[in-house]
């Protein structure tokens, strides 16, 4: 019996990716959960296992392709002897029960309404300064946002092209024309109610952008298509720096003893797999400051005007990788010592730049941690990574004549930037969490002794 292997659920509202590689062929012999394609999304890099057991027939994608979820990867002939196959994370159930037989109606008068549609989960757009000549649809609850899958979007050319430019998803659009039909008005109201996420233009950060002019006008020019991870970090800062009000704080740590401690126990560190890293320690820290100061590690809700206060400590490190910057995730910071997380920093640091994280990993952080200090520079303002309400930034630590006891001594200085959401976070706030960060790095054993 030949059974088709379909592309299952990569993660969270993740619609497919481009195959990587193909790790079968036809005529081999595969079992249930062996990985068969390698497929990168906007986030990670996913090898997928196969549901599905027997003799490759036929395989249906090939290097470079883009593929969908639900879309057939092999045709696998089963086996005699063969273990079923298992169904593919988010796939249906083929056997359902008999439907019961319809009932007589009469037509109706008017062409049925578009059926509802997801919209962004973000919070509504500034106040609106043009009159409407509709009023706008109700925006759904997060909660009962559901897609449901319709046919093509009923739509004029003109009201696709002015989508396309103002950044807007037509399939998030409800429709007020005939049939939920989609007028240029329909695209004009959405993109003024929520802020775009989707659509060309916002997979590039360029959420209603003006058309670039041409360069090839005035000399030479190339052009490269932005890959998917690059795409997902323009997306990403684009709409956190349209959600959150930033303000950035900054300030400087004392960490000439804390670098003699650090330097007499990264041998001890090393021994047990990991590095004893500046960033290493600055979870432990701010795990402790997450505690004194909840505020921090909490989101808001625009659309509720409710605070989510999180009773976890999962901190995401920012890491530099040949494809662009990802944030692995490092849950219950909290409960864990500074050797336990330097060694799953350096492991998770690693899985990343190997192309071997998996979406779970960078998920769920409630603070982010930011280290430039390997490159260079002083301060900076790191973008918020909404939806948390703060990250922290750190810069390259220099020796600085500090005056103490007296007279000036040296001392190596550590450049701190602490960038927040000024709707939940005020500069008093900032000041005191920020400054409770530098007196534990300046004295260890505060931290042994309050976190």
């Amino acid at each position: 019996m030949e059974t088709q292997f379909k592309l299952p659920a990569l993660g969270e509202n993740v619609k497919g990716g481009k195959v990587v590689s193909v790790l079968v062929s036809v005529g081999d012999t595969i079992q249930a959960d062996q990985p068969v394609v390698e497929v990168e999304t906007d986030k990670a890099l996913i090898e997928v296992p196969s549901s599905v057991a027997g003799r490759v027939k036929a395989v249906h994608i090939k290097p470079g392709d883009e593929a969908g979820v639900g879309q057939a990867i092999l045709t696998v002939e089963a086996e005699d002897g063969a273990a079923p196959a298992k169904p593919a994370p988010g796939e249906r159930d083929a056997k359902k029960p008999e439907a019961a037989p319809p009932k007589e109606e009469k037509p109706a008068a008017k062409a049925p309404a578009a059926p509802p549609r997801e919209a962004p989960e973000l919070a509504p757009a500034a106040a609106k300064t043009e009159a409407e000549p509709a009023p706008a649809p109700a925006p759904t609850p997060a909660s009962a946002r559901a897609r449901i899958p319709v046919g093509p979007v009923p739509a004029a050319p003109s009201v696709r092209r002015l989508a396309r430019e103002v950044g807007v998803d037509l399939e998030e659009v409800p429709g007020t024309g005939p049939g939920g039909r989609i007028s240029a008005e329909d695209v004009k109201r959405f993109a003024r109610q929520v802020r775009p996420v989707s659509g060309p233009a916002a997979q590039a950060g360029a959420q209603a952008q003006p058309l670039l002019p041409d360069f090839s006008k005035w000399g030479p020019v190339d052009i490269a298509q932005m890959d998917g991870i690059r795409q997902a970090t323009a997306r990403n800062v684009s709409r956190s720096w349209n959600v959150v009000p930033h303000v950035t704080q900054f300030d400087k740590a004392d960490v000439t003893e804390l670098e003699d401690l650090r330097k007499k126990y990264a041998p001890k560190t090393e021994a047990v797999g990991g590095r004893l890293t500046v960033t290493a320690i600055l979870l432990k820290v701010a795990a402790a400051a997450l505690r004194a100061f909840p505020k921090f590690n909490a989101s808001v809700d625009a659309q509720s005007g409710e605070i989510v206060y999180k009773k976890y400590v999962h901190v995401g490190v920012a890491v530099d990788t040949e494809r662009g910057l990802l944030v692995p995730v490092i849950r219950d910071v909290d409960k864990k010592n500074i050797l336990q997380l330097s060694r799953e920093l350096s492991s998770a640091a690693r899985r990343a730049r190997d192309r071997k994280l998996a979406l779970d990993e960078m998920q769920g952080g409630g603070f982010t941690i930011t280290n430039l200090g390997g490159i260079g520079g002083a301060f900076f303002t790191p973008i918020v990574n909404w939806p948390e309400v703060a990250i922290l930034g750190v810069a390259r630590a220099a020796t600085e004549a500090l005056w103490r006891e007296g007279g000036f001594q040296p001392r190596l200085m550590l450049p701190l930037s602490l960038s927040y959401d000024h709707r939940l976070i005020d500069g008093a706030d900032g000041a005191r969490f920020l400054r409770w960060i530098c007196e534990a790095l300046e004295e260890p054993f505060l931290l042994s002794l309050e976190g």
